[in-house]
């Protein structure tokens, strides 16, 4: 019966913790950072980037599909959030599969256009290497990326990147955390 009872107690910690460290949901920032994977992706002007490339910003690196629905979803309140963010040392970047714009950045800024987020910082992944090394299998998916160029977390699903607690929640992060 005792170890029942320590079973038990033990199971009520580890909820409590779970929970308090879920406070967000789709929300993972973890204990110790991590190191970015060092696959290049590629910008509108063909430069090669490489994620520590954008140390001294924090970095929302948000890994989305033309074709994934949550995704164009919260493009306009993404494009939203990089406006009202950036002066404040946060970045916004979109990377998406190279193979999906047939018609190159072109055709990617005509559909952000489209769908309200003109104004997004864009770079493609050849072959999703990027993607794969960071073990991104689905999007969207943004990972967040220290002021020191670790990753410390990251973001599953869609969400409203412009309500007034997604923002809060993002600039207490960046102070934890950036």
């Amino acid at each position: 019966m005792k170890e029942i009872g320590q079973f038990l107690w033990i199971f009520a910690l580890c909820l409590g913790a779970m929970t308090a460290s879920a406070s967000e949901k789709g929300v993972n920032i973890y204990g110790t950072a991590r190191n970015v994977p060092s696959k290049a992706v590629f910008g509108s002007a063909g430069n090669r980037v490489r994620m520590d490339d954008f140390k001294g910003d924090f970095v929302l690196a948000v890994f989305w599909s033309r074709y994934c629905v949550p995704c164009i979803r919260e493009l306009e309140s993404l494009n939203r959030f990089a406006q009202q963010t950036k002066n404040d040392g946060i970045r916004v970047i979109l990377i998406s599969p190279k193979e999906e714009w047939q018609g190159g950045f072109a055709e990617q800024r005509r559909l952000l256009a489209k769908y309200g987020a003109p104004d997004l910082e864009t770079y493609v992944d050849n072959k999703s290497d990027l993607a794969s090394a960071f073990g991104i299998f689905s999007s969207p998916m943004t990972v967040l990326i220290s002021r020191q160029g670790q990753e410390i977390g990251r973001i599953r699903g869609s969400a409203d990147w412009s309500s007034p607690e997604v923002i809060e929640y993002m600039y207490k992060i960046k102070a934890q955390h950036g």
